[in-house]
């Protein structure tokens, strides 16, 4: 048998996973909060030279402050500009934080963007090196791009999962990012091409497919590409997109790049129905044999040469903020489909309630959690005293009396985590009284109808195996995304309903 050797990147990259894991005390690496980002782009950055094309590899990158949603590890997500475009001035616009607009879903699910510059001056308008015929892990941009991101999974800060690295772009950057993909597919475990020319064509073909070039031809060279890396085709997904009036990269290469992917991913697939996006999108899902959903084929009616940004993009220079928001989509697509980490839900709060005995108030609390045990309680009541203890108790119920406690009327809830670091949602504590005063208002059922992230933000529902549940009546929303709207009532206190007041 053929024994594969190692790459330094890849030796490097093991060792630092490898020392996560080992050099720190059991189970600190579920417990311990990852470290908060500021949550705005970095000043411009110089991380490595380009020996092929000239320069230095320059950019930004976006470190969130909000929590990791997955694993209790951030997900990296490398974006690659189109010819003619920079990083500064249109993957991020400045600070304005706009342009492709990736900041609003690094937020969402705590992930850490990065937006490099091609280096050179690649086929004279600032391309990546998509058209080489020489592709390799120490060749280019790719050797670059991948110390990039080497750079980011070695530094413990970041708590980059090595499971959750994508790549996505537009045109030469998304062609760059099928590159990457191919040659490298252990790092990359999904990708996101937007009019992006497949491995084979060259500068001259990409505005209509060349005769006798086939989805074939493309799987072909992405497998010469990959090597004996290809074993890791198996847990790779790939999302393409692309617009009925773009003009300047061949419609056709969309699904001839999803089709490619699934010939490299192998096996026999199954074509789901199309699905309406919000703004003018059709998305067509494709499952492997395991029943497993692997490529995601978008069409975005009207959409011209352009990066879909959707609503909050600069709209402008080859972005589009009119129609789908594919940073959106593509995210939820990664995060939702991903299977190199494992989709454990977090735990579920079963029950809660207050109770007060003149000054003292005593906090009870029950949760579930299939897979694992609940190794914490957070209490946090408001009011007169108010209460935030992050160590009410542990194990499947806990009981937590509060004493001393100002006369006034009170609210509060209670969260369990779970012992991978999860979190639960919110369950909401009725209102209550301690000693005289005013007491607490009658309550009155309410409607709010939102996304169905929206709704998990603003504690009305909880998300469990990449679906949204209501709180309290734990009713299925659909997927936890922002693309489903749902309406949900409030019937009584921290208790939800899908549809209206009775």
């Amino acid at each position: 048998m053929r024994r594969h050797r190692m790459h330094p990147f890849h030796r490097q990259a093991a060792r630092a996973a490898i020392c996560l894991v080992l050099c720190a005390p059991i189970g600190a690496l579920a417990q311990t909060p990852v470290q908060a980002g500021p949550g705005a782009w970095s000043a411009n950055q110089v991380w490595a030279n380009d020996t092929t094309h000239g320069g230095a590899l320059s950019g930004y990158y976006y470190w969130p402050a909000t929590p990791p949603i997955l694993d209790n590890k951030r997900a990296l997500v490398l974006v690659l500009h189109g010819c003619a475009q920079t990083a500064g001035g249109d993957v991020i616009n400045g600070s304005g934080d706009a342009g492709y607009n990736w900041k609003a879903v690094a937020d969402q699910y705590g992930a850490v963007i990065l937006a490099p510059n091609a280096t050179g001056n690649v086929y004279g308008t600032h391309c990546w090196d998509w058209a080489a015929t020489n592709h390799s892990r120490s060749y280019g941009h790719t050797a670059v791009l991948l110390d990039l991101i080497n750079r980011f999974l070695s530094n413990p800060q970041y708590a980059i999962d090595p499971k959750q690295v994508y790549v996505a772009g537009l045109s030469s950057g998304g062609a760059k990012a099928m590159v990457l993909g191919c040659t490298a597919p252990e790092i990359f475990a999904g990708l996101g091409l937007s009019a992006a020319p497949p491995p084979g064509v060259t500068t001259s073909q990409i505005a209509l497919v060349p005769s006798g070039y086939t989805a074939t031809t493309a799987a072909n060279a992405c497998r010469a590409m990959a090597g004996t890396a290809s074993d890791h085709f198996t847990t790779q997904v790939t999302g393409v997109i692309w617009g009925t009036s773009d003009y300047t990269v061949a419609q056709a290469y969309g699904p001839l790049d999803a089709a490619a992917m699934r010939q490299v991913y192998g096996g026999a697939w199954t074509q789901g129905a199309a699905v309406t996006v919000p703004g003018s999108g059709s998305n067509v899902e494709y499952t492997d044999a395991n029943g497993k959903v692997r490529t995601s084929q978008i069409t975005v009616t009207g959409l011209g040469h352009a990066w879909p940004a959707g609503t909050g993009g600069q709209n402008a220079n080859f972005v589009n903020a009119t129609r789908v928001n594919y940073p959106a989509f593509i995210m939820d697509f990664w995060f939702n489909k991903n299977l190199r980490v494992s989709q454990a839900p977090a735990p579920v709060m079963t029950a809660c309630s207050a109770s007060v005995s003149g000054s003292t108030v005593t906090v009870n609390g029950a949760a579930s959690f299939a897979q694992g045990s609940i190794t914490g309680y957070r209490v946090v009541l408001s009011g007169p005293s108010p209460v935030d203890d992050a160590a009410a108790g542990s194990g499947a119920a806990f009981s937590k009396a509060y004493a001393n406690r100002a006369d006034g009327s009170y609210g509060g809830s209670v969260r369990a985590i779970g012992s991978n670091g999860q979190t639960s949602s919110a369950c909401a504590l009725p209102a209550f009284q301690v000693g005289t005063g005013t007491p607490p208002p009658v309550f009155t059922c309410t409607t709010s109808t939102a996304s169905n992230y929206a709704h998990v933000q603003a504690g009305r529902a909880h998300a469990s195996g990449g679906y949204a549940l209501a709180n309290g009546s734990n009713q299925n929303m659909g997927l936890y995304n922002t693309f489903y709207t749902s309406t949900l009532a409030q019937t009584a206190q921290g208790y939800y309903i899908v549809g209206n007041c009775p």
